[in-house]
């Protein structure tokens, strides 16, 4: 007996007359409509491309059904749309726009689907760093950590005056029997201990480690690599390193200041410190009894630890009195009092630290840095760099308008066409507006051009709305070449004759703009 396969219809109680179904029956249709924002960026700095050429490929190329860059490209988008699991990749192989976009719209023979499932994929990621007779591809991991940097240096026309190089660790908790895995006691739970760099919003670096290590263990070789890169193309850069003060270690600081790079650590508190600090924290104290409000004063000196230190350095101490109890901070910079006093040297600089905070749970949260379900520990590192490329490439000049993980998910029908793939979207999407601004955020400033997605005037069959048919905008980066402008074209679908319910969509169709 034949199972049957058609989905029935999912019928709920009737709503003031009228009948609730549920079909199933759509045919091609998608569910991420937001990956035509990601290929814009992706096109205008070739990251897909550039990300695999880090990998080799010997197979026979005549036998060959989904090359390396489809793979890439795909397990890329797939993390950037919120699907982590390899398991999702068996029904996203079908998914129209996610073909279109890698140039897979059919399969190259006939018993395949257009994109790679979930073995070829786990196969990929388990990749050797060299192709051998089994394993015919590899990868470069020397290759894909300069990639990066090299995307963070092209999104600049020139070179900044000053750049400050944020590090940090964070916990990766393991579940699984996992090569490495260590029980931390700090966070309670086994876990790996990921090191991260950030220059501002852009990711440099994501390196992961067993947690049996200091937070600072590999951060000189990684923060050397980095700086030489930058250095290399920019070599009157001004670089500041700045963290927590578990990087305050003598190796970290001595690599600076042997180095020409200036660097702001926070330090923890111990006796000699506190002893320092209290003549400064009592008159805080003071001045918050007498106006009833807290009282934020600032002290330095030079300091030199007993054993560990070589040599005497700048501390800074924030003695800071709030209602009932004492607040105080001590930073260790090599920033001279003539670059940068006391309070600005906290409040202004190492205080901005928590921006990058921000950043880590993005890739924590939004980017599932915390899948490492794979047992050998390079899978799971090449799976941790798959979701640099995933992490919003960007500039500092274009800050506004951040795109939000639910533009990734839209929700239109996708019906196949010949030339171009034509999704809808619905009236009431709550997020149309940010789906408009955000691929402002995703640009390359220096020679590509940049895809602007602004709605264009059409016709009409009802009166113009004064509150969503505005002017189009145009978003460009300061200094940035002209933008060859792209549109939408909106078309509004109205109610039919002999319908029972009214149909409004809103039709997203991706067109150039003559001239």
């Amino acid at each position: 007996m034949r199972t049957e396969c058609t989905p029935k219809p999912m019928r709920f109680a009737r709503l003031k007359g009228r009948d609730v179904v549920a079909d199933f029956g759509g045919g091609a249709m998608t569910s991420d409509a937001g990956t035509l924002l990601l290929e814009a960026p992706d096109r205008a700095i070739g990251l897909v491309d550039r990300f695999s050429d880090c990998f080799s490929d010997g197979r026979p190329a005549d036998r060959v059904v989904h090359d390396v860059e489809a793979l890439v490209g795909q397990r890329v988008f797939g993390i950037a749309l919120g699907y982590a699991d390899l398991l999702d990749q068996d029904e996203l192989r079908h998914d129209p726009v996610l073909g279109a976009v890698l140039g897979r719209l059919e399969a190259r023979r006939r018993e395949c689907a257009p994109l790679a499932g979930k073995l070829t994929l786990n196969r990929l990621e388990h990749a050797p760093a060299r192709a051998h007779r089994y394993r015919r591809v590899g990868h470069d991991a020397g290759a894909i950590e300069a990639l990066f940097v090299d995307l963070f240096l092209d999104a600049h026309e020139r070179a900044p005056e000053r750049l400050v190089l944020d590090l940090d660790a964070t916990d990766d908790p393991l579940h699984g029997r996992q090569e490495g895995r260590f029980f931390h006691g700090y966070y309670d739970c086994y876990c790996y201990l990921p090191l991260y760099i950030f220059c501002g919003d852009p990711l440099l670096a994501a390196t992961l480690r067993r947690s049996d290590i200091d937070a600072s263990a590999g951060a000189v070789e990684e923060v050397e690599r980095i700086v030489g890169q930058i250095h290399a193309r920019w070599p009157a850069v001004e670089t500041v390193l700045r963290a927590d003060s578990g990087f305050a270690r003598e190796p970290m600081m001595a690599w600076c200041e042997d180095n020409a790079v200036d660097d702001v650590f926070g330090l923890a508190r111990n006796a000699r410190l506190a002893a320092r600090l209290q003549p400064a924290l009592d008159r805080a104290a003071a001045r918050s009894r007498e106006s009833g409000q807290p009282a934020r004063l600032f002290t330095e000196f030079r300091y030199r630890t007993l054993k560990t230190w070589s040599r005497r350095r700048r501390v800074v101490g924030k003695a800071e009195w709030l209602p009932g109890r004492a607040n105080p901070r001590v930073v260790v910079t090599s920033l001279s009092p003539a670059v940068i006093d006391r309070r600005n040297l906290y409040e202004t600089l190492y205080c901005a630290r928590c921006e990058m905070e921000t950043r880590i749970k993005e890739c924590q949260l939004d980017r599932f840095a915390d899948r490492t379900s794979a047992t050998a520990k390079r899978a799971n590192q090449l799976r941790f760099h798959g979701l640099c490329p995933a992490h919003r490439p960007q500039t500092h000049r274009a800050r506004r308008n951040p795109p939000r993980q639910s533009h990734m998910r839209l929700h239109p029908p996708q019906a196949p066409q010949e030339r171009r793939p034509a999704p809808t979207q619905r009236k009431a999407y709550p997020h149309r507006h940010g789906v408009r601004l955000s691929p402002c955020r995703y640009l390359r400033t220096s020679t590509r051009p940049i895809m602007n997605l602004t709605p264009a005037p059409g016709p009409q069959p009802n009166p113009p709305d004064n509150n969503r048919n505005t002017a189009p905008e145009t978003h460009r980066a300061t200094g940035a070449s002209p933008i060859p402008a792209r549109s939408i074209r909106r078309r509004r679908h109205a109610r039919q004759p002999n319908q029972t319910t009214t149909q409004i969509t809103v039709q997203y169709e991706l067109v150039r703009n003559p001239g």
